[in-house]
């Protein structure tokens, strides 16, 4: 319960995202702890001839924050647009793409087109906590 207060504490009361205005307590934050790696929106990472087009159809641009999850998460409540605080970086990302079904527990961290930023990053266990909106 500690950790959940002092995340609760570390991000804003609300939070902008392109545009759409999210608010913390909206949301039931869920822990999870996740292999996270990082990937590009370059051809060679891709078996699309457009590779800045998501899973489920947004544009991804150079400087989003965004994350690829792995299809074994969707049952855990995360899905398109689902907001993801990860445990050591600013801000809030948003889930924007799937990856192949073969990867289990596992986020990719979108790193624009910067191939050798995504290396650096490499492979890392990672803290995270995604949002799951409350009913109203």
């Amino acid at each position: 319960m500690k950790a959940l207060a002092l995340f609760l504490a570390l991000i804003p009361l609300s939070f902008t995202y392109n545009g759409a205005q999210y608010k913390q307590n909206d949301y039931i934050w869920i822990k999870l702890e996740v292999e996270m790696s990082a990937y590009n929106s370059v051809k060679s990472q891709t078996n699309s001839n457009h590779p800045s087009i998501a899973a489920w159809g947004d544009t991804l641009k150079p400087g989003m924050k965004a994350v690829a999850i792995s299809r074994d998460l969707v049952k855990k409540g995360i899905s398109h647009n689902t907001p993801i605080k990860i445990d050591g970086m600013d801000g809030v990302y948003l889930v924007k793409d799937k990856m192949h079904s073969r990867h289990r527990n596992k986020m990719d961290l979108y790193m624009g087109t910067d191939v050798q930023k995504a290396i650096e990053f490499g492979r890392q266990q990672k803290t995270i906590w995604y949002g799951v909106p409350k009913k109203k």
